[in-house]
């Protein structure tokens, strides 16, 4: 049995009828648990609910736990390492879509884009305080740092140079690219705009201090919410540390209503989409039905971590 522990749209219910074929993949509400078909299932397709060592301990027949797309870091690993289940991810799937978000929160950060939407809705677009517009600002002149140089933050680096920004770069070693590499803790302190592109490791965890970071500069995290000491986030945000913060991804997940982050004016929220448009999906889910069947046919299988 192959099941799909997600909510997913109609398009991607659709989209895993075409690639699959109608009814091979069961659908199970990531709200639900998977109690009553975790005796017969044999491939799990991952999104973001954990897949947790008590979950695996319950699945016999589990044999391969495909992550629809990159992070594993809500995988029970060693576990899935002792069970004898494969872990699958597939980089590149997803990279076009975030390199677009990272893109479009650096936008809407510096040209302030939801402020604006609320105001012109309220009848209020040019009644409001002019000094307001004092708070935007172009990527053009700006020094744009990278936080890791992966396939997303390839695709968007020379769209921030053709914007007309500075592109910089930290990464594990440099690479032959027109960009400079920067140290992680100069990309901090000298980027106006830091975009983060690095998975969530017990290494990287926490990695990014707010307060590090340039006076005035916006943060944009399209990558995981626990790179960042969220406490810290928020005091930078409301002290004007930060100019803004654009953020798909957070240390808790969905948010909380009471998440202080939700009454900032200057930080742009998504709720973990950057990656989920119908290209990524066709993309990711022809990888995982390659998989299933590489499963079935006892053959080696794709982006294996496990």
């Amino acid at each position: 049995m192959i099941v799909l522990h997600a909510r997913p749209s109609p398009g991607f219910r659709e989209a895993v009828d075409a690639i699959f074929g109608p009814g091979v993949v069961v659908h199970v509400d990531e709200a639900a648990p998977l109690d009553d078909v975790a005796d017969e299932i044999t491939a799990l397709l991952h999104v973001l609910t954990p897949v947790t060592a008590d979950f695996i301990a319950s699945a016999p027949k589990l044999k391969l736990i495909q992550k629809l797309g990159v992070g594993v870091n809500t995988i029970a690993l060693d576990a899935a390492r002792e069970h004898g289940a494969a872990v699958c991810n597939m980089p590149g799937t997803n990279s076009q879509a975030v390199a677009e978000m990272a893109l479009s929160l650096t936008m809407a950060v510096l040209r302030r884009t939801c402020f604006f939407d609320a105001r012109t809705r309220a009848g209020e677009g040019w009644t409001a305080d002019p000094s307001e517009l004092d708070s935007v600002g172009e990527v053009a002149g700006r020094t744009v740092g990278l936080v890791g140089f992966g396939h997303s933050a390839q695709l968007l680096a020379p769209v921030l140079a053709a914007l007309g920004a500075r592109v910089v770069y930290t990464a594990r070693s440099a690479r032959e690219v027109p960009y400079e590499f920067w140290p992680l803790d100069r990309l901090l302190a000298g980027s106006d705009v830091v975009s983060l592109h690095i998975p969530l490791t017990d290494e990287t965890r926490g990695i990014v201090d707010p307060f590090a970071m340039k006076k005035g500069a916006v943060l944009v995290n399209t990558a995981r919410g626990e790179l960042v000491d969220q406490g810290r986030l928020v005091e930078a945000l409301a002290s004007g540390h930060l100019r803004g913060a654009g953020l798909d991804v957070f240390a808790e997940e969905p948010l909380p209503r009471s998440n202080p982050l939700l009454g900032l004016p200057n930080a742009v929220l998504a709720p973990h989409i950057a990656w989920l448009t119908p290209e990524t999906l066709a993309r990711s889910l022809s990888v995982a039905q390659e998989n299933c069947r590489r499963l079935g046919a006892g053959e080696a299988l794709l982006h294996r971590v496990v």
